[in-house]
């Protein structure tokens, strides 16, 4: 998955809200250069680094995750995005 992206891309992920954990968003995030390891990709996204691995679906564009949403969710995330 790494190879997929460049510090700088823009990618949409599905986002938990931590308070109410049957609630699923998507949500644009950075790829940025790990802080704890220049020879890996990072998400950001609140202000957090995550890893950008396989366990983490994350979408190149809007529609894309919408599509994925819609398939796991059955509905389409509503105006999430910003």
């Amino acid at each position: 998955m790494q190879n997929a992206f460049q510090a700088g891309d823009i990618v949409y992920v599905f986002y938990r809200n931590p308070h109410t954990q049957d609630v699923a968003n998507i949500q644009a995030a950075a790829v940025v250069n790990n802080p704890e390891n220049e020879n890996e990709l990072a998400l950001f996204l609140y202000e957090t680094y995550y890893p950008l691995s396989e366990e983490i679906a994350v979408y190149a564009t809007e529609e894309e995750a919408n599509q994925a949403y819609n398939f796991y969710y059955g509905e389409t995330a509503e105006g999430i995005i910003e």
